[in-house]
């Protein structure tokens, strides 16, 4: 996965690619502390994820921890001015430790109501000491990424759309795990894949088998 992007070229890739099209841009990619120090989300406290049992997780208004968060771009925000349907936001919470925390992190994405595209990935690690609240350890706007938990490491993975693919059929995924390492998440180590265009029945999309005419 590649770095960077300004957050306007990500709004414009995800416009395109909501559109059917290659969106043609990376989008904005940010890994950093949470503090104000401009280092990626890997904390000192330890090389690996936290063994700790995330039975006794604290659930967090995630819709409000976006909102809140100044590392939270505009366009993802405005996607959270109002619910997709009835009190329904297009948001999935995941709780994991990956930090090495005595908390379980926050994991939170953010899709587009009408297609569910991933429009923002971000980490959330508790606060320590007497200070309450979460910081922001890893942020990712560009346009299909989604966030998760793989062997207790995080891993971003990013559909990737060649010229002419539509919204639900993408021609490949990058994947990219991170661990915590030195108060940051470190790339370890990604991959990519490309899917196959050849349906169950042996036809390819759109080719026109078994069709009238």
């Amino acid at each position: 996965m590649t770095r960077g992007g300004a957050a306007t070229a990500g709004v414009a890739a995800v416009g395109l690619l909501l559109a059917g099209c290659n969106p043609g841009g990376e989008g904005v990619r940010s890994e950093g502390s949470a503090t104000s120090t401009p280092v990626p989300p890997k904390g000192p406290v330890s090389s690996s994820p936290s063994a700790s049992s995330t039975a006794d997780y604290k659930k967090v208004d995630a819709v409000q921890l976006l909102k809140d968060d100044p590392k939270v771009g505009a366009f993802v925000k405005k996607s959270l001015a109002k619910p997709c349907a009835a009190d329904e936001y297009p948001v999935e919470v995941t709780y994991a430790s990956l930090t090495g925390g005595k908390s379980p992190d926050v994991i939170v994405n953010v899709m587009t109501c009408a297609d569910s595209v991933g429009i923002g990935s971000y980490v959330y690690r508790k606060h320590s000491g007497a200070k309450h609240g979460y910081d922001n350890v890893y942020t990712n706007e560009q346009p299909s990424v989604s966030a998760g938990v793989n062997k207790g490491e995080l891993e971003v993975s990013k559909q990737t759309y060649d010229t002419g693919d539509k919204v639900c059929c993408p021609s490949g995924e990058d994947v990219m795990p991170y661990r915590w390492s030195g108060g940051r998440f470190v790339e370890n180590h990604g991959y990519h894949t490309d899917y196959s265009k050849t349906t169950v029945d042996g036809a390819t999309p759109d080719d026109g088998t078994g069709s009238e005419g």
